[in-house]
């Protein structure tokens, strides 16, 4: 039952009840309506604005997240599987594949270069989970780069391989003068005691001792590149390209049988052993360059002598005594 009000009347000295017109209870009640219509709309608007309340779409962009989230955390772990086998293909490449066949390894640097410098990931800056995404980005471009200088390591290899009945042809892998022929090894590849100054120098060959006139034999498949005694101390002497970076040098030598750029075979006779140039007795200098590095030729004696000669080479090799050149 609504109040009654009244209202206090100085003509007739009493109170008399208040009438409300038809007009003012329906404003009133249209002003009560639009109040109630603002305080709610206010309240809904502050409780949008709040992490207490979302609209379905947020809360679906909500979820959304949440699973890019978690498909982020996979791929980081199927990435990093990823780098686990790159890292044992790039061992094997390295240490197997490349040395069987003499080829230098690629440095670490050079499988992840590129990756320095300017920051290529500002773009992926400045949300919730930049790390995330930045960590991710950075590791698929490095794998992306591992994978291409991967790629073209193998069809190197795959080239290399094509070719190996030609490199093992190539490689220089006999002894330069016949066992019969030869009088002894007169010195190996090291520090040696120089003939003429008397003092210890790198002796970047092998020295054997022979006849002069001794023939002098091809250590591999090549081409003549240099016949001639315009080189300071080794007189006479033939240089032969291999190919495959593997040069052979004859020093000392008496005379050619074999001109520049002309092919040779393992085991043709391309001079005879002479004492020519800085040398104190008939023998023949014999040096292996790889990749333009001088490299002790005692490691390549593998198709003409028997274990207990090659034991026997080696020992005499070692003993630091006087060269002859």
């Amino acid at each position: 039952m609504s109040k009654i009000k009244y209202y206090y009347d100085p003509e007739t000295l009493s109170y008399r009840p208040i009438e409300r017109g038809k007009t003012i209870k329906i404003s009133n009640f249209v002003l009560f309506l639009f109040s109630s219509f603002l305080f709610g709309l206010f309240v809904l608007f502050g409780l949008l604005n709040t992490e207490f309340l979302n609209t379905p779409k947020e809360l679906l962009l909500e979820r959304e997240l949440e699973n890019y989230a978690f498909q982020y955390d996979v791929l980081q772990k199927r990435l990093g599987q990823m780098e686990k086998v790159m890292a044992d293909i790039e061992m094997r490449d390295n240490d197997i594949y490349r040395a069987y066949f003499d080829a230098n390894p690629i440095p670490e640097e050079q499988r992840r270069a590129g990756f320095g410098g300017v920051n290529r990931y500002n773009a992926l800056e400045g949300f919730s989970n930049s790390e995330q995404i930045i960590s991710t980005t950075k590791k698929i471009d490095i794998l992306s780069r591992m994978l291409v200088v991967q790629s073209k390591s193998l069809e190197e290899i795959q080239a290399l391989a094509e070719k190996k009945d030609e490199f093992l042809a190539a490689i220089p892998s006999i002894q330069p003068i016949k066992k019969e022929d030869l009088k002894r090894m007169a010195s190996g590849y090291g520090w040696r005691i120089d003939p003429f100054t008397k003092t210890r120098r790198k002796h970047e060959g092998m020295d054997f001792s022979a006849n002069r006139g001794t023939p002098v034999y091809a250590t591999g498949d090549g081409v003549i590149v240099r016949a001639d005694n315009r080189s300071s101390g080794y007189g006479k002497h033939i240089r032969i390209d291999h190919g495959f970076g593997y040069v052979s040098l004859y020093a000392h030598l008496s005379r050619y049988n074999v001109k520049r750029k002309q092919k040779v075979k393992r085991g043709d006779i391309i001079g005879y052993v002479g004492n020519t140039g800085r040398s104190v007795a008939p023998h023949l200098h014999y040096e292996i360059f790889k990749d333009k590095v001088k490299i002790n030729p005692l490691n390549f004696y593998i198709d003409d002598l028997s274990a207990a000669e090659f034991d026997a080479i080696v020992q005499q090799a070692s003993q630091e005594n006087q060269s002859l050149d």
